[in-house]
């Protein structure tokens, strides 16, 4: 699986302005939403039962808010930097800047769907991956940053 059968430059948000976490989640899922047809506030409601069982902060300013939706008929992601840090209740305690939501059919291929999850932590948790992010000047540089690792 390569980043593009779920991600591209059109799914890239630079500088989203939320005052929180939950406003920003909702603004999220709600472009993740209109982008799928579907409706926002089942997307919505699926992430904060997810955000529930434990914060997706993963430390050094990502979080990787995730869910599985009823419909879906593949992986779909959107990547977005942040025009300030927010609290996000993250393990490391530190504000979150990079925010990669993913959504994962709810179906029966559970095991290629858990390898587009740990593909996403993996390549996310490279400091200069993120950095390269944090220093993007536009969504196609920003996609170049995540996708580059595809064909390294």
């Amino acid at each position: 699986m390569k980043i593009s059968d779920f991600l591209s430059p059109a799914e890239m948000m630079l500088d989203v302005r939320a005052k929180d976490k939950a406003s920003l989640l909702r603004q999220l899922c709600t472009e993740a939403a209109t982008k799928l047809r579907l409706n926002a506030d089942e997307v919505v409601g699926q992430i904060a039962k997810r955000e529930a069982l434990g914060s997706t902060g993963l430390g050094n300013g990502l979080a990787l808010p995730h869910a599985r939706l009823k419909g879906l008929k593949a992986p779909f992601a959107l990547l977005a930097r942040l025009h300030h840090g927010i609290d996000f209740d993250s393990i490391d305690n530190q504000p979150v800047d990079i925010v990669f939501l993913l959504l994962l059919p709810d179906a029966a291929n559970g095991d290629a769907q858990l390898n587009v999850l740990a593909w996403a932590a993996r390549q996310l948790r490279d400091p200069k991956a993120l950095q390269r992010i944090r220093d993007a000047a536009s969504t196609e540089v920003m996609f170049e940053a995540i996708a580059g690792a595809d064909r390294a």
